[in-house]
């Protein structure tokens, strides 16, 4: 039976996509990731090297080169598709919070 494709994204595989909008390696990915969340999003290199075999399969990542031994990886246009659906998901879920805040 073939595996299906992330339905809905932690926030760190969200935040993961996100900053492959520009190419990095596994360790600049982990370093921008607290940095944007002022350090309220961890992602730990068992993680992050855990979910770019199945980023890269599912087609939302590709690997762009290697240099001195680094990966550099890139969102591809799918990934980015991707990221906007988890995008509105989440306006949605906001808009739901602040209806019901009335």
């Amino acid at each position: 039976m073939a595996r299906k494709e992330f339905e809905t994204l932690t926030p760190q595989m969200y935040y993961i996509l996100l900053v492959l909008k520009q190419p990095r390696h596994g360790y600049d990915i982990m370093k921008e990731i607290a940095r944007i969340t002022n350090e309220r999003v961890q992602v730990g290199a068992g993680t992050l090297y855990a979910l770019m075999p199945r980023f890269i399969e599912d087609g939302y990542i590709r690997l762009v080169s290697e240099e001195d031994r680094k990966k550099i990886y890139q969102l591809t246009p799918y990934g980015e598709r991707k990221l906007e659906e988890e995008n509105e998901k989440m306006k949605h879920m906001l808009k739901c919070w602040e209806e019901m805040q009335r």
